[in-house]
């Protein structure tokens, strides 16, 4: 009789969240692209060099995307870069809320272009309230242990969420965003993908891995099951830094990832936008022949301002 209860009263549930979709717009959900460049930004701090030396217009903010229901008018950051006061400017132009902070974020780890930009909330700049920041145990414990973060937790800045690998954070009846364990340095947290699932769209984000070799998934399978895959593209090849052991820094160059997705078929390399470019990556600038090499390629590389819908 238990059974048959639990069995009920489930269904009935389904038919309420599926009776409660009904007459929503279906184009509600959707994503945007707030940064594109690597933790430091474009231009880098000091550079003097031909990538940024005579750069006066073009800027790039740090990588992070928006994730967007208006039907339930809400929205949520995935990262808190240094250029967050921007980037929030920026989101509100796609929202229909008149709320100004997003209502929750996303941490993938911590390294610098991904969470510090949570200092924004704290007393000496906007003093927000219980902020929900979802982060995964380590990175929790990172921030509740360590100024000046520890702050933002003590005063009740932000409110600090444990994820769990594969572990769905609902965030609307029919958005949700997924944590998956990525091998990275991980100095002081352990690192993040995230796959964010609409109500007919999917959309895998991974700004940082050390190699696709090293993770225990399949990035191939992966790319065939999303409709949409922002993937790491710091570096577009081997000695791209000047003077320095990138061994030290692993990330897939472009041109291994393009090498290990060049026999997918045509729809699938098109799902591919690279994404968190170092400075020094010629994909920053669109006249140079790496950049025309990667689209003939048929893959994509990620701008700020595009716009993907999670619904049809």
């Amino acid at each position: 009789m238990f059974k048959i209860l639990k069995l009920a009263i489930w269904v009935t549930s389904f038919f309420f969240i599926q009776l409660s979709l009904i007459g929503q717009n279906i184009s509600n959900q959707f994503l945007t692209i707030l940064g594109i460049a690597q933790d430091a930004g474009y231009p880098q701090i000091g550079c003097k060099k031909s990538c940024c030396k005579h750069l006066t217009q073009k800027r790039n903010s740090v990588t992070c995307i928006g994730v967007y229901d208006t039907f339930v008018n809400k929205y949520w950051l995935i990262e808190a870069t240094p250029d967050i006061k921007d980037q929030i400017i920026m989101a509100e132009q796609y929202s229909n809320s008149e709320q100004v902070l997003p209502n929750g974020i996303f941490i993938t780890h911590a390294h610098m272009g991904h969470y510090t930009g949570l200092m924004q909330l704290g007393r000496e700049a906007f003093g927000a309230s219980e902020m929900p920041v979802y982060v995964m145990s380590k990175m929790k414990t990172f921030l509740e242990e360590n100024g000046p973060w520890s702050q933002l937790v003590d005063l009740k800045n932000i409110s600090l969420h444990e994820m769990k690998n594969k572990d769905a954070i609902l965030l609307s009846d029919s958005l949700r965003v997924i944590p998956l364990l990525v091998p990275h340095r991980d100095e002081f947290s352990e690192t993040v993908g995230f796959l964010i699932s609409g109500q007919t769209k999917l959309a895998l984000f991974i700004p940082d891995i050390d190699k696709w070799s090293k993770w225990d998934e399949s990035i191939i399978k992966w790319i065939k099951e999303v409709d949409y895959a922002f993937l790491d593209g710091t570096f577009y090849q081997n000695g791209e830094i000047w003077g320095r052991d990138m061994s030290e820094i692993p990330h897939p160059f472009i041109k291994e990832s393009m090498e290990l997705f060049k026999d997918l078929p045509k729809e699938e390399k098109a799902k591919i936008h690279f994404i968190h470019f170092n400075h020094t990556n010629p994909l920053l600038n669109d006249v140079n022949e790496e950049w025309r090499e990667v689209i003939r390629a048929g893959f994509k590389i990620a701008e700020e301002g595009m716009k993907f819908e999670l619904s049809n």
